[in-house]
């Protein structure tokens, strides 16, 4: 191998007298000399030492074999910027196998390769060339100083375009990326880390930067403070953080002078640059360790403009996804977002005994109605910092409804007692002290994985079953409850199944004079035959029909049944009879009743009075002026009222002296109690007192003679019971009725 030449280039190398100046260098560019001749190293480094392009000169890395070279270029990477690497050394092909290796299998295309042989017979074929991305092939006789230092400038600066452009793409795809994933959580993160890369690499340089902004603007913290959004290089770590978390005192600064000034700062170290659209603005920090030219300026403020769109798109839909996932007025998560959480921590061992608790304000309606939704909204504020400090450590918070809130943690953290705290002072609302009290719902995960809709139902099942208890104002998850609801959901489809297929039946009563024995009359009384061929007790569908508010449908077809009837006895000349239907409250509180009744009599050509309404005291006691209002009207029309169960609740007398009543009902449980040295004083006390009051009175439940005859003695007019006829359809009415009449 031939030493090589020498020749001196002023344009290139410093002069003896420059090499002491204050030439500021901001780092270097590694160049890797891989030769098996110790004295190639040498002069290479000689003629290279002083040659400094963009202030930064040459740091030199050795390799006399590939193996060496293979090692040095895995460490260094893409920072590795030339490599002048001989062909020939312990193979003919080393450095051929050099730039196969670290083209195809290190996968780095960015450093630049200068080939170098000593013997021209060893020439690659030009198809090695560009396969190997390689920049420039010398024999080492041929490679002057001169042609050594142009050939280094030259590399160098592909180099450096290649790591601008990767830079750029890179900078490129973050951004496009975060506008792809613009629903995602930490979009504006990924858009802003794409800013700073961009930039970076527009300018030439590392990407080593920060995004700042106002939280108000984007984020729900502290509104007066600035965050950082989005970072690359040192400041990565410091993404959602204060910029006074950076402890840097000058990068505080410049981003504050940037943002009150709204324009771009351009130092000697350092760049800000302000970023803005529509209100939403940031100041982009650059570490650099000289100042932007103008050119590079200009291209700046030309991407800055073009990006402020994109930024402001990015932080349009962050706020989407905000509404979305947070509670709008506490910025809790809301049912969406805790449904989510609730489903990541039920698959989470480390919460296997975790409690989910549902917090339920009582008469929270009352605050918004009596002192407005302003106060309502002040009140909610309370709670929801109450909870937040109550519960630091807590897996999960959230708002779930309009006043209820959620809290998922440790049993020892979340139990009745512990949210009991919450409510043991008032809360301040604007200028209210406002005292509340709340009903508490309870689900044990217990290391049961289920979804976060399901473990939100059971913890709503608990809870329901708090609101509705006397005793107590919470209550755990039990299976059983589940199954309960579930069951009672069953009935209810059911139920609306078969009435809307006409399944349900109407049957009657027949009620006597107990002096004459005469039938003055038949309860209509409702049946629900079931698969088994029996019927299913009205105690039990009742309520269930008006749980659902299928009883308003049911009630308008069963006053239409009724009275359809007793037009039909009428035409069969049973004349003089009267049909008595029940009512619930649910009916009372429908604006269409009182004229559904009235057509329903009129439809059919019936006199008013020959139709009864029986009520029992429990609807007068719910709402009793709704009830008051109704029958008066309905009495005016002509209809008969009658107080059935009377004496089983605790009527208030005022209201029954109100009531337009007709007749009072003896209740079956006080017909039981008339036998031999037995006394019935409660059903002789009703008896009179409809005497008292010039009510009919009427007893149901009879099944003995000495009943009836105890009760006539009294002087109750009427009765029914199994002792005169069981309830029966319709058909069989019309053949009772007949045989009735013939003996």
């Amino acid at each position: 191998m031939c030493p090589m030449e020498y020749e001196n280039d002023e344009l290139i190398f410093l002069s003896e007298e420059n090499t002491a100046d204050n030439t500021e260098f901001t780092g270097s560019w590694n160049v890797l000399v891989v030769d098996d001749d110790e004295e190639i190293h040498s002069v290479t480094r000689l003629a290279l030492s002083d040659l400094v392009l963009n202030n930064r000169n040459l740091t030199f890395y050795h390799a006399y074999s590939k193996a060496q070279a293979l090692e040095i270029i895995q460490s260094l990477g893409s920072t590795l910027a030339i490599i002048l690497l001989d062909v020939v050394m312990e193979t003919d092909d080393a450095g051929l196998q050099v730039a196969q290796t670290m083209r195809n299998e290190m996968g780095l295309a960015e450093p630049r390769i200068i080939l170098r042989t000593g013997q021209p017979g060893y020439a690659p074929e030009e198809s090695v060339i560009k396969e190997y991305d390689i920049n420039d092939y010398k024999t080492k006789t041929e490679l002057t100083r001169g042609k050594l230092v142009t050939t280094i400038i030259a590399s160098l600066r592909s180099y450096q375009q290649i790591l601008t452009i990767n830079q750029s793409r890179i900078g490129l795809e973050k951004i496009i990326q975060a506008a792809s994933n613009l629903l995602e959580e930490h979009s504006i993160n990924r858009f802003c880390e794409g800013v700073v890369t961009q930039i970076s690499s527009l300018i030439g340089l590392d990407s080593s930067g920060v995004v700042c902004a106002r939280a108000g603007s984007v984020i729900e913290k502290d509104e007066n403070a600035v965050y950082v959004l989005g970072a690359a290089g040192e400041f990565a770590s410091y993404i959602n953080t204060k910029i006074d978390n950076l402890h840097d005192e000058k990068i505080v600064q410049a981003v504050n002078q940037c943002l009150q000034q709204q324009q771009h700062i351009y130092g000697k170290h350092f760049t800000v640059l302000y970023l803005n659209s529509s209100d939403y603005d940031a100041a982009v920090y650059l570490k650099v360790g000289q100042e932007i030219s103008d050119e590079y300026k200009q291209l700046i403020e030309v991407f800055l403009s073009s990006i402020s769109i994109g930024y402001e798109n990015v932080n349009l839909f962050h706020q989407l996804h905000t509404a979305a996932f947070k509670d709008w007025l506490t910025k809790l998560p809301n049912r969406v977002e805790f449904i989510n959480r609730l489903s990541d921590i039920s698959n989470d061992a480390a919460h296997a005994n975790d409690v989910v608790a549902l917090i339920d304000i009582n008469h929270f309606a009352d605050i918004n109605d009596g002192l407005g939704q302003d106060t309502g909204n002040d009140t909610l504020l309370a709670l929801a910092q109450r909870i937040e400090s109550t519960f630091p450590m807590a897996t999960a918070l959230g708002r779930i409804g309009s006043d209820v809130f959620a809290v998922v943690g440790t049993e020892r953290e979340v139990n009745p007692a512990t949210l009991q705290g919450l409510f043991s002072n008032a809360f301040q609302a604007g200028d209210h002290m406002l005292p509340l009290s709340a009903a508490f719902g309870f689900y044990r995960f217990n290391g049961k994985k289920h979804s976060g809709i399901n473990i939100l139902k059971h913890a709503n099942i608990a809870l329901n079953r708090a609101k509705k208890s006397l005793k107590t104002n919470f209550e755990y998850y039990a299976p059983e409850m589940e199954e309960q609801t579930t069951w009672r959901l069953d009935m209810i489809r059911q139920l609306r199944d078969d009435f809307g297929e006409r399944k349900l039946q109407l049957w009657y009563q027949p009620q006597i004079d107990l002096v004459t024995q005469e039938i003055i009359g038949m309860e209509a009384l409702l049946r629900w035959p079931s698969s088994d061929g029996g019927f299913v007790s009205p105690a039990v569908f009742v309520p269930l029909a008006e749980y659902s508010g299928l009883i308003i449908d049911i009630g308008a077809w069963v006053m239409h049944e009724a009275c359809e009837k007793l037009r039909l006895l009428n035409e069969a000349n049973f004349t003089g009879l009267r049909m008595a239907v029940n009512v619930s409250m649910p009916q009372f509180r429908d604006p269409e009743f009182i004229d559904l009744v009235k057509k329903a009599i009129v439809d059919n050509g019936l006199a008013p009075e020959c139709i009864e309404l029986e009520i029992t005291e429990s609807i007068v006691m719910d709402e009793p002026q709704l009830v008051v209002d109704a029958l008066h009207e309905l009495k005016e029309f002509g209809v008969k009222v009658a107080l059935d169960d009377f004496g089983t609740g605790f009527s208030s007398m005022s209201y029954l002296q109100q009531l337009p009543l007709d007749r009072l009902k003896v209740d079956r449980a006080f017909v039981n109690e008339i036998s031999p040295n037995k006394s019935a004083f409660i059903a002789e006390t009703i008896v009179t007192l409809g005497a008292k009051l010039g009510l009919r009175t009427i007893a149901e439940g009879i099944e003995k003679p000495e009943q009836a005859n105890f009760l006539l003695k009294l002087g109750c007019d009427e009765a029914q019971g199994f002792m005169y006829a069981k309830p029966m359809p319709f058909d069989d009415l019309m053949m009772f009725i007949e045989q009735h009449k013939t003996t």
